[in-house]
């Protein structure tokens, strides 16, 4: 497989010599070894598995899915994560480009992939494998937040999280007749404070905004309504995680429960970090950001495959590893910045945020691990036994393994915990093998997967992108949490919510005021 093309003028901080290799840690070098050599003995069975997840602490983490038996049998989260790409649109060249205009399997710009259409800084990109050898591990020094995905069956942020009788049922209808039978405004009614504070964190943004019709938390609801009218049920996978991703390292972690007034002067209310995570997350999934992204679209559900278990359907694009390398490190290590990763058939990952990576080389002729960079590198005319040899980049005159290591946040449930900090997100690691190709330079020009479940679409907002509501515009003057909202905010905010559009301006206010322990 081979990138679109390299930057080939660009080769920053190279080493004057190679470092020193260390020793691999024993437990991970034996699970790299064992690992390749079961790829060796049956290329096929290995490239099609599962890929093990662990927890924070390195026990495997158990298999989870928002799909049931029958839609994973059916692979119907193929269809269900094409229909999430259509809604990426980028720019290239002044030229707006949405991948819901282009067929599947085709990428808006071509056949390849290039990972300077991703990064953050992608004229200083490093190209050249040695000179990232300094950088072989990294993590983020601030890491993303975890959040509920917010389904769409429980009322997204409609969802009464914190209510001891909300059915939690996967009835969307029981779920929402609940919901309807005793309505915040009754409860607010009610002067019961306990009660008040178990509403969902829509309905707490309707009473702070003074909205009596409710807007927000009906714009919530709204969506379960139309498809269990049309289908008669609302699947369980659908919510807002293409909301939480991005905003879980776009903006900065609530950290403390902030009590507030709400419009009517009386009611104080509660929006623990959860409640304002889940507006965060609402913000994001709602408003049209601009996205940088690599990878287009799929919904081949059975793609052809060679002998060796390779993926060579036309209908499926996938990252080449040279790009997914390329965007870790850049991302990862250099600009210090997340990334939202989305991997190919597997139902497990579905928009996770990148916090940390680390990886090691193995010699993909040998299959023995090694930290020696030099060690791992076979030419591509040695390597005979090469599964892959027929694919290789016309460019590429050097073949090197990779095992890395990638930590990612996942999503957890909402609570009504007065703080929240990192120890309280939940994190997973899985490893994915691959190969780089080299050229004569040493750049990376492409490289194979060993697996079929890799990342194959990776996206990210560009730095200092703001989400904001259509009628943020109309919010005019402040408010400092301390009095009730004025009423330009408060009339720009039932505004934006009949488009079940949170106001940016009051979630980073409820952010900031969280931030400062008010």
């Amino acid at each position: 497989m081979t990138l679109i093309r390299p930057m080939a003028a660009l080769t920053l901080f190279a080493l004057c010599a190679a470092p020193a290799a260390q020793a691999l840690d024993p437990v991970k070098a034996a699970k790299i070894r064992a690992d390749l050599q079961a790829f060796r003995s049956d290329p096929a069975s290995f490239m099609n598995r599962h890929p093990e997840k662990t927890l924070a602490n390195g026990q495997s983490a158990p298999i989870t899915t928002l799909f049931g038996i029958e839609a994973v049998d059916a692979r119907a989260f193929i269809t269900a994560r094409d229909q999430g790409r259509k809604q990426f649109c980028t720019e290239r060249d002044g030229v707006p480009v949405c991948l819901g205009e282009v067929q599947p399997g085709k990428a808006p710009f071509g056949a390849d992939d290039r990972a300077e259409d991703l990064v953050d800084r992608p004229e200083s990109m490093i190209t050249r494998l040695r000179d990232m050898d300094g950088l072989r591990s990294a993590r983020l020094p601030v890491s993303p937040w975890s959040d509920d995905y917010w389904p769409i069956y429980k009322g997204q942020i409609g969802n009464r999280y914190a209510d001891e009788s909300f059915p939690e049922s996967e009835s969307w209808k029981r779920n929402a007749d609940y919901v309807a039978q005793k309505s915040a405004l009754q409860i607010l009614a009610g002067a019961n404070s306990s009660s008040v504070d178990t509403l969902s964190p829509a309905e707490k943004y309707d009473l702070l905004v003074g909205d009596r019709d409710l807007s927000f938390t009906e714009s919530n609801w709204a969506p379960g309504r139309q498809y269990f009218t049309q289908y008669g049920k609302v699947e369980t996978w659908m919510g807002l995680c293409h909301g939480w991703a991005p905003a879980a390292f776009m903006l900065e972690r609530p950290t403390n429960a902030v009590t507030v007034l709400a419009a009517d002067g009386q009611t104080r209310l509660n929006f623990y970090p959860s409640d304002i995570k889940a507006l965060a997350t609402s913000l994001w999934a709602n408003v049209r950001t601009p996205s940088r992204f690599v990878g287009g679209r799929c919904n081949d559900k059975d793609p052809a495959q060679d002998e060796n278990g390779r993926n060579t359907s036309g209908e499926c694009f996938d990252t080449n590893p040279g790009t997914w390398h390329q965007v870790v490190v850049q991302q990862i290590a250099r600009s210090k910045r997340s990334f939202v990763m989305d991997a190919t058939f597997d139902y497990e990952v579905w928009n996770q945020p990148v916090v940390a990576y680390e990886y090691a080389y193995f010699n993909p002729k040998t299959d023995v691990e090694t930290e020696s960079l030099e060690e791992a590198t076979v030419s591509v005319s040695e390597f005979t036994n090469d599964v892959f040899r027929k694919y290789r980049s016309e460019s590429a005159r050097r073949i090197v393994g990779v095992a890395m290591e990638v930590t990612y946040v996942v999503e957890n449930s909402p609570n009504h915990a007065m703080s929240n900090k990192e120890d309280d997100d939940d994190l997973r690691s899985v490893t994915y093998y691959y190969d780089l190709e080299l050229d004569s330079q040493g750049r990376i020009v492409g490289g194979e997967w060993y697996g079929n479940e890799h990342p194959d679409f990776l996206w990210l907002p560009p730095a200092g992108t703001k989400a904001r509501a259509y009628a943020d515009r109309f919010a005019e003057g402040g408010w400092s949490g301390a009095e009730t909202m004025n009423s330009s905010w408060r009339t720009a905010a039932r505004t934006g919510s009949r488009r079940g559009q949170p106001l940016g301006k009051i979630v980073e206010t409820l952010i900031g005021l969280s931030r400062a322990g008010l």
